[in-house]
């Protein structure tokens, strides 16, 4: 059984690659994860990338996601658990469908950053030792964070670290000073205010819905509390994305 997992962007159909578009039109079965009605215009914005480019028949199963653990002190363990029920969910699945059929996994943004679609389909590989698969890179919600605000993301010769809130203050605290930050729906920059930092802020990037505040981290913090609530209490959800700098250097 060959599996193609797919990198679709931030949702909009132009964001999708030609070797994208070719893997896409392969499949045969496609199997998301079912997150609830708070994220249906996500399932909205998946469907028109199939009905875009797909092409051709297939099918769509919809997998009820586990429940994960979210104590802060079991962090490791329980994305460990959360990826291993996923596994099971999806292994069940693919032992109903007929030999030789060729399936899918639509992952936002690129499979390869802050996503656990590849390492769920890995411990699938392992229970199933027919299982073979590929992976075909997105466009990343950093790249679309550059890109809207048309920033060149490392100084020249230097770094750029890309890492999440919960990682945020240990992370200055050893010196770094040019910083993309995923998965804070905290904004645990806020704790940085009375210094030099200047902040590049998108939610929602690469949709019709994109959210875009940049400047001072102390005079634009209140914009972004405002931008993200509003698109909070719109669509249910919100997905943010920043780039944090020292001024100047």
């Amino acid at each position: 059984m060959n599996i193609h997992l797919i990198g679709i962007g931030g949702g909009h159909p132009d964001q999708i690659t030609v070797q994208a578009i070719e893997k896409l039109r392969a499949v045969d079965v496609f199997i998301v994860a079912d997150k609830g009605a708070s994220v249906g215009d996500l399932a909205a914005a998946r469907q028109m990338i199939l009905e875009r480019h797909h092409g051709g028949s297939y099918r769509l199963i919809e997998v009820p996601d586990p429940q994960r653990d979210r104590s802060p002190r079991q962090y490791q363990s329980a994305v460990s658990d959360w990826h291993d029920a996923r596994a099971r969910a999806y292994a069940e699945v693919l032992d109903g469908l007929a030999a030789g059929t060729v399936v899918g996994f639509l992952v936002w943004g690129d499979p390869a950053l802050y996503d656990s679609t590849i390492r769920v389909v890995e411990q699938i590989a392992a229970m199933r030792k027919d299982v073979e698969f590929d992976v075909t890179p997105g466009i990343s919600s950093v790249s679309m964070l550059a890109a809207s605000h048309k920033l060149v993301l490392n100084r020249i010769g230097g770094p750029i670290v890309i890492t999440t809130g919960r990682n945020l203050a240990a992370d200055v605290a050893a010196g770094l000073d040019n910083l993309v930050v995923m998965l804070d729906g905290n904004l645990t920059c806020s704790a940085l205010t009375g210094a030099d930092w200047e902040i590049h802020w998108g939610a929602n990037l690469g949709t019709s819905d994109e959210k875009l505040v940049a400047g001072p981290l102390d005079e634009v913090l209140g914009d972004i509390r405002l931008a993200r609530d509003e698109v909070k209490s719109r669509h249910g959800w919100v997905m943010d994305t920043y780039l944090l700098r020292r001024a100047g250097r």
